[in-house]
């Protein structure tokens, strides 16, 4: 049978089960990435497991997230992971060197290689044909540690992409179009893979942006062809020699198939507060712009900012218009002050900063009260910049950069009235700068980890009782985001690695006092709508609800990566049989899961609640090994006691 590529990928990695949609699979995984905002609280994981080093084929640990530092935490932080680093062997890229999806497609992607990620974008590395995975920090870490990764083998969806892009319009366009179709969560469960003749219109970089985005589509990852273009992009890196074609099969097969003529795409730009509210940039043309920012964790390489910059060359930003750039990496900014795309920016009214993902993170960058912001940035979900009731705009450098120049949201084609579109090719060979990602050796294995005052250990959690009581704590509607369960900014993220403080945000944007509620009324219950959990993968948005005592969720459907990070320590996931049931559970209701443990035990799919007298049927939809995790407290604790047996 003609396979797909996917499907060519998984099958070399595979360790368990069969590539069926839905059943588990185990994979084996070549590389390992962690970022310092997630980062921190895998390495506290990973250390839990008494290994004297990683047993991956590659680990690598990017600071891009806690760039500012106002205080000691963010730096101590840092100094931790980096003395973590050289001690279990894991590469480590220091601050201010980029962000680790643009630094590890120039320095370490492979096509081929299976990668998980304690970041939700790490799908981005489909710019170089890995089968590259977001992931909670305690799966990576036990990846770390030489585990499999087990996750329900998804559907493949397979898109065909026919013509090429017209001028004015870039992959970003492509992406959105995408969500235009699909929304937020019409790909969960699924990987997308690109195919067909369009695709070789598309440079590594520009898969890179399709990857990283397809994240907010709910898919599990996405994957490109391993092709020429490839192979000139490695080769530009100084590393040909990682490069291996790698297609579908001819008349390969796919679950669900869908297809793009590229040359019919246009600027789109999604609305806020949603990825998926996408609309054409002509129908929301003429609104008032405050701030633009090209760069950040997408749109952040070579190509995208150099476009920005030969559209600005010779003019200058609008006065009532703020106009940021976050290149991708040192290597990034240094390309693109080679070729004058630096001093065309800065003569344009633009402030350039650091490589880092800062206000995509809400780490700075915050736009002001009702102020329009226009970036180039992945996500838009409400308060993520920082600013309470914030009105983000998410579209293509092309777009940003017109909003920058004429101060409204401005169709980029209408600047093709005043100017040649600047095709940008990627140079044949970039200046390569690895001096601040600090290589893995025998001597720095010898280091001593040091642990700032902010470096707590982990919670311990109980198992699950027999019968679990609780009360509802917090009833919320469809498409809650991780970063509404457990926000980002500079006031939170400093915190991840102590959960003690950082639990007091929990909700917080919903209910100030949540953390007291809880406190409070012992074990709690949250109920939710649609896609509960979208979002980043930042396993807090688990570990501190469980920390106040949250021990089930019940909710219409949960997203991917949440759910399973709820398994991993220790709260049901557990889904309506009936949807409609989601109306009998209210805030201050009592709830009762009787012999919840005989149930998991027995391994019964359906789980009854008592809500006021009253039986509902949930169900639970995890593999055996999530269970027994669920049954011993979380992952960590079962695995704990099996390293303990042995």
């Amino acid at each position: 049978m003609a396979r797909n590529l996917t499907h060519k990928i998984l099958e070399e990695h595979l360790l368990e089960g069969r590539l069926v949609p839905g059943q588990e699979i185990a994979i084996r995984i070549d590389h390992t990435l962690l970022q310092d905002a997630t980062g921190t609280m895998a390495m506290l994981e990973f250390e839990a497991l008494g290994l004297e080093g990683v047993k991956v084929g590659l680990a690598a640990q990017y600071v891009d997230h806690n760039l500012l530092q106002t205080d000691n935490k963010n730096a101590d932080d840092h100094k931790y992971l980096q003395t973590a680093c050289a001690r279990y062997g894991i590469h480590f890229s220091r601050p201010g060197n980029g962000v680790s999806h643009q630094v590890h497609m120039e320095r370490f992607g492979r096509p081929g290689l299976t990668m998980i990620g304690a970041d939700s974008h790490t799908p981005g590395a489909a710019g170089v044909s890995m089968l590259a995975i977001g992931a909670g920090g305690l799966d990576v870490a036990m990846a770390m540690a030489g585990h499999p990764y087990n996750f329900p083998c998804p559907k493949v969806l397979g898109v065909r992409l026919t013509g090429e892009l017209p001028d004015w319009v870039s992959a970003k366009d492509v992406i959105l179009e995408m969500l235009r179709r699909y929304d937020v969560k019409g790909c969960v469960g699924k990987i997308v893979e690109y195919y067909g003749p369009g695709v070789k219109t598309l440079s590594a970089t520009d898969r890179e942006t399709i990857g990283n985005m397809g994240t907010e589509l709910g898919a599990t990852t996405t994957i490109f062809p391993s092709d020429e273009r490839t192979r000139e992009y490695l080769e530009a890196q100084g590393r040909g020699d990682a490069w291996r074609e790698l297609a579908a099969d001819e008349g390969a097969e796919y679950d669900e198939v869908d297809e793009i003529d590229l040359s019919t795409v246009e600027p789109l730009i999604a609305c806020p507060t949603s990825p998926g509210n996408v609309k054409r940039v002509a129908e929301v043309a003429g609104i008032k712009v405050d701030q633009t920012i090209v760069g950040s964790s997408v749109n952040s390489s070579f190509r995208d900012l150099m476009v920005v910059a030969k559209v600005a060359e010779g003019r200058h930003s609008h006065p009532d218009t703020s106009f940021h750039i976050n290149p991708g990496s040192r290597q990034v900014l240094e390309n693109i002050a080679d070729q004058g795309g630096v001093m065309a920016l800065l003569l344009a009214g633009a402030r350039i900063h650091q490589s880092g993902c800062l206000g995509c993170i809400g780490m700075g960058q915050a736009p002001g009260t009702g102020q329009v912001s226009l970036r180039t940035f992945p996500r838009n979900f409400p308060g993520r910049s920082g600013t309470k009731d914030d009105r983000v705009y998410l579209c293509s450098p092309e777009t940003a950069v017109a909003a920058a120049l004429k101060g409204l949201i401005t169709d980029p084609r209408d600047l093709g009235q005043e100017m040649e579109y600047p095709r940008i090719h990627d140079p044949t060979k970039y200046l390569v700068d690895e001096s601040s990602i600090i290589f893995p050796s025998e001597d720095l294995r010898k280091t001593e980890v040091v642990r700032g005052p902010n470096i707590k250990k982990l919670p311990d959690f109980e198992a699950l009782p027999d019968t679990l009581e609780g009360e509802v704590v917090l009833k919320v509607e469809d498409n809650i985001s991780t970063d509404t369960i457990m926000p980002a900014g500079n006031r939170v993220l400093p915190l991840r690695s102590n959960i003690e403080a950082i639990s007091e945000f929990v909700y917080y944007q919903i209910d100030e006092d949540f953390h007291k509620s809880c406190r409070e009324k012992g074990n709690v219950i949250i109920v939710g709508g649609e896609n509960y959990g979208q979002g980043s993968s930042r396993e807090h948005a688990a570990l501190a609800p469980r920390y106040l005592g949250v021990r089930a969720k019940i909710v219409k459907s949960f997203a991917r990566i949440h759910k399973a990070n709820l398994c991993n320590f220790g709260i049901l996931p557990l889904v309506f049989k009936n949807p409609g049931d989601y109306d009998l559970f209210e805030k201050g209701k009592k709830v009762v899961f009787p012999e919840v443990r005989r149930h998991l035990e027995n391994g019964d799919r359906e789980i009854p609640v008592a809500v006021d007298a009253r039986e509902v049927i949930t169900i639970l939809d995890v593999s055996d090994r999530q269970r027994r995790h669920l049954i011993a407290g979380g992952a960590l604790n079962f695995v704990k006691s099996e390293l303990e047996n042995k």
